[in-house]
């Protein structure tokens, strides 16, 4: 039962200085993980967009190359076409999960800084 009572004002208790330039550090390098990540993703959009653009004008029934875990294949257009265009769009999915995830990361970050009245200094 003490723990509970001192559980509150444990909470409200200022970090020191040192505890929230490392939280706020944390939560940047989480935030430039995730910025990273985003634009890995969408190299890889632009890759599957040149793709579906280069094969989708050509004749369904002809013979197409697709590098499948590391072996290459070969298909047809008609087979690989439908396979890119889900790849892309899964690929489209994460990116908007993961720009959410970051605006989180952001507003997070701001609210902390605001709490504690920490003013970062550009360079």
């Amino acid at each position: 039962m003490a723990t509970s009572s001192t559980a509150p004002a444990a909470a409200d208790k200022r970090p020191s200085d040192q505890e929230i330039v490392n939280t706020l550090n944390a939560m940047k390098q989480e935030m430039n993980a995730i910025a990273s990540k985003l634009g890995e993703l969408e190299m890889e959009k632009d890759e599957h967009q040149l793709v579906i653009d280069t094969i989708k004008p050509l004749e369904p029934t002809r013979k197409c190359f697709r590098l499948v875990g590391g072996v290459l294949v070969e298909r047809t257009v008609q087979d690989v076409l439908p396979a890119v265009e889900t790849n892309m769009e899964g690929i489209q999915n994460i990116i908007k999960q993961l720009l959410a995830n970051y605006k989180k990361k952001e507003a997070d970050s701001e609210a902390y800084q605001k709490k504690w009245g920490v003013q970062i200094k550009e360079q």
